[in-house]
Order: C-alpha cells, then structure tokens, then sequence
C-alpha cells in the first residue's frame, strides 16, 4: 500500500517518466484474466464455442507473457535505447507471433503442437538475458536486485503453477475429492494471479527508481 501511495505522489511532486510499459503490463494481465474467465463461462455451450474459447485463453496467456517484459526491458534500458528497442522489439514480434499461432486454425493441428510448445517456452526463456543484462550494468544498485527477486519470485509462481497444472495435482492422487475445489487448475489460476502480483510489485520499484532518477 506504501509503494502505490508513493507511485501516486511521485508524479506530482517531480517530473515523472512514461507509464505505458507498466498499463502495458497491467493491460496484458487484464486481457490474460478476462480471455480465461470468458472462456471457463461459455466453454461448455458447444464443442466450437469451446474451441474458439480455449485459442482465445492461449492468446490471453501469450499477451500476459509478452506484456510482463515491457516495464522490466523499458525501464531498465531506458537511458541505453539501442538495446530498449532490441530486447521489447524481440518480445514484441515473438508474442504476435504466438498470439497468432494461438487463433489461426491452419496451425492447431498436431503436427503444429512442437511449434505452439516451443513459441510459449521461447517467450519465457527470452526474459533470462534482460534480467542479466540489467544485473551487469547495475550490479550495485539495490534496485536491480529487489526487482530481480520479484521476477524470480514471479517465475517461479508460473513455473510451479504450469508444473501443478500438467501434472494433474492433486486429483491425480485422490480422484474425485477435488473435482468442486481444489483441483490442478484452480491451484494453477491461483499461483497465475500470485506471479502478476509480484511482477506488479516490481513494476512499481521500477517506477520508483526512475522517477527519483531518471537517467
């Protein structure tokens, strides 16, 4: 609560950087929470409806994933553009992509499956070189290591959430105890909205530390 009111206060008191990597962020979480919600609702209706209903989850997943790079990659390279551009630029293109991948018909064959599996992974794995990038050029900033640990924190929600999620735990162990509550994919929306909580708490480090600093 501490951070949001001085998140809130900072902007008036001194001249504040650009917020759109972090309504980026919060936009993308937003779509990946709604596209879910919508698609548990109206899923059951028919066969098609649940078909189109799960391409748009996968493709509010691959938002969250690509959104959740913008305020760590902008506001960590802000001050060096080259790299800024690069690295939200590589996101960028890879998350259309597999957005793409996500709703076009012609690709959810199972021939395709490797390719949707490795665009999801790919898109995960692209924020390990930011994260050390950041790490070198402000090894002595304690900024650099509070967000990195949120991060890490974040990861791990999603890594566990998706571990719990093809695993079928715990139903697998006791089935039919867990089919009203919780059940894998309860378990995995939980840790899902854990992880964006972290990641916001970084995001407001982030602003914090530029509008305190700037360059």
């Amino acid at each position: 609560m501490k951070e949001d009111v001085v998140n809130m206060i900072a902007p008036l008191m001194l001249r504040p950087i650009t917020r759109w990597p972090f309504y980026a962020f919060l936009g993308g979480a937003m779509f990946c929470l709604l596209a879910s919600s919508t698609c548990h609702l109206l899923s059951c209706h028919s066969e098609r409806l649940s078909y189109i209903m799960l391409r748009f989850d996968y493709a509010g997943i691959a938002a969250l994933i690509a959104t959740s790079f913008y305020p760590p990659v902008y506001y960590s390279f802000m001050c060096n553009p080259f790299f800024c551009n690069l690295y939200l630029g590589f996101i960028t293109i890879l998350g259309i992509g597999t957005i793409l991948v996500s709703l076009l018909p012609v690709f959810q064959k199972p021939e395709y499956r490797k390719i949707r599996a490795s665009l999801f992974f790919g898109m995960g794995m692209s924020g390990v070189a930011p994260i050390f990038h950041k790490l070198i050029l402000f090894r002595n900033r304690p900024e650099a290591l509070y967000t990195t640990g949120y991060e890490v924190l974040m990861g791990v929600f999603y890594g566990i959430g998706a571990l719990i999620y093809a695993t079928r735990i715990p139903e697998r162990w006791m089935p039919g105890k867990f089919d009203i509550a919780g059940h894998s994919h309860q378990l995995f929306h939980v840790l899902v909205v854990a992880g964006a909580y972290t990641h916001y708490c970084a995001g407001l480090v982030y602003l914090r530390w530029r509008d305190l600093e700037g360059c």
